[in-house]
């Protein structure tokens, strides 16, 4: 998918069948970036075939590592690193670059990363970041759009580093700058997503020393050096959800595979509220519904809460549902301009500061709408999927960062739906 595209959906059509979901977006960015950490070859399996993985590809390329890449494996050399800048016009592309810089400062010594990109669903300030890095000794400057990391010529040493808040990012840079740090790291208030987990688990394939995997409190040893490894992406937890509510939407059934359903466990306790019926297995779930789904509150928080990649989605869900509820959203304060757009299609939400209050309606309607972002366009097509008429999905390019092949798996469980170029 690209800029000058569009999905094209005519609604109505009842979904069924299955879908397996790929390798974690928001593991396998970071796993690429902590592959910079070891000299040699490192490979990495099970990884989406998305535009994301090119942009980070090319953010390590211009640091002088070389990525391969074939079907869902990749290889990152990182023999030789010939760069410690990630220059502007890399990083603006995706925020998720910023990740390279606790790999870079660990192994190199310092770091220039310009000041990141991505979606714009809110501030995500980097403060943490930075306050975790100088707790570790490095010395952290601005200017002219760039964040200077230095480390300390003796090396970075351990400390104890408290999270304002589980930032998972902020996690991610610290956990891959501690793993060469002197002495002992403990986080606390740590990030606990699965992605953090899988994270930790390439590390310590790596030969890293990390207590406390998926706990608020974090204890790492520092080592001396790191080897290659081979590892393979968890399952994308956000695409599962996306198909599930999709499967929510139409009825099903739908049988979403390839992810951990445990990883989900708050969104499903949601579906079943909602008056979906689930089948839980070890590899995945089964939903499926008999009657209108009912309105159901949820808010927003750091995991195990609700994710708020999955909160647009569940709007979709709740437009259409019978009752008045409430989602808030605790995460990213931008995060709900999703809204205006489900409104053009006839959904009754009203935003008041974090807060939605969405009322369910009998249908929507197909309408021309855009993809604010990367999840709302997600959700804009799932909404299109039970609209009356034909809703036509703008600015797709959104989409295409984070789902792999996402109309053709939406074909194979019989949508309508196809990806149409636009032209002038």
């Amino acid at each position: 998918m690209t800029g000058c595209s569009e999905i094209v959906v005519r609604g109505g059509k009842k979904l069924a069948g299955e879908v397996r979901v790929e390798g974690a977006k928001n593991s396998a960015l970071k796993l690429m970036a902590a592959s910079l950490l070891a000299p040699g070859v490192s490979r990495i399996t099970n990884v989406p075939d998305i535009s994301d993985i090119g942009v980070m590809a090319d953010v390590l390329g211009g640091l002088g590592a070389r990525v391969a890449r074939s079907d869902h494996s990749l290889t990152v050399d990182a023999t030789e690193l010939t760069s410690h800048e990630a220059p502007y016009e890399m990083v603006a592309r995706m925020r998720a670059s910023i990740a390279v810089l606790g790999p870079l400062v660990a192994r190199m010594g310092q770091a220039n990363v310009a000041m990141p990109g991505g979606c714009n669903i809110g501030s995500r300030k980097i403060d943490m970041h930075i306050r975790g890095l100088e707790e570790l000794g490095v010395e952290v400057t601005f200017g002219h759009g760039f964040i200077h990391a230095r480390a300390p010529k003796d090396g970075l040493h351990g400390a104890h580093v408290f999270l304002d808040f589980p930032s998972v990012g902020a996690t991610e840079n610290l956990l891959m700058a501690a793993v060469r740090a002197k002495g002992t790291t403990v986080i606390e208030n740590a990030a606990r997503e699965p992605e953090i987990v899988d994270l930790a688990l390439f590390l310590k394939g790596m030969g890293a020393e990390i207590e406390g995997m998926g706990t608020q409190t974090m204890i790492v040893n520092g080592v001396d050096e790191l080897h290659p490894v081979e590892h393979a992406v968890v399952g994308d937890r956000i695409e599962a959800g996306t198909f599930l509510v999709a499967g929510a939407l139409s009825g099903g059934p739908v049988s979403v595979t390839g992810f951990d359903p445990e990883h989900l466990a708050l969104v499903l306790a949601k579906l079943r509220a909602a008056g979906c019926r689930l089948e839980v297995g070890a590899d995945g779930v089964v939903i499926e519904r008999t009657s209108k789904t009912c309105a159901v509150d949820v808010q927003t928080l750091p995991y195990p809460g609700f994710p708020t990649d999955l909160q647009a989605q569940f709007m979709a869900l709740m437009a259409v549902s019978d009752g008045e509820c409430v989602i808030t959203e605790n995460v990213f304060e931008n995060r709900f301009m999703f809204a205006d757009e489900l409104i053009r299609m006839g959904g009754d939400v009203r935003i008041e500061a974090h807060h939605a209050r969405v009322k369910g309606v009998s249908h929507l309607s197909g309408a021309p709408v855009k993809s604010p972002d990367l999840r709302g366009g997600a959700a804009l097509v799932l909404a299109g999927l039970v609209a009356e008429g034909v809703t036509r999905v703008g600015d797709v390019y959104h989409i295409d960062r984070g789902y792999e092949r996402f109309v053709e798996k939406l074909v194979a469980l019989g949508a309508d739906i196809r990806l149409e170029n636009q032209t002038d």
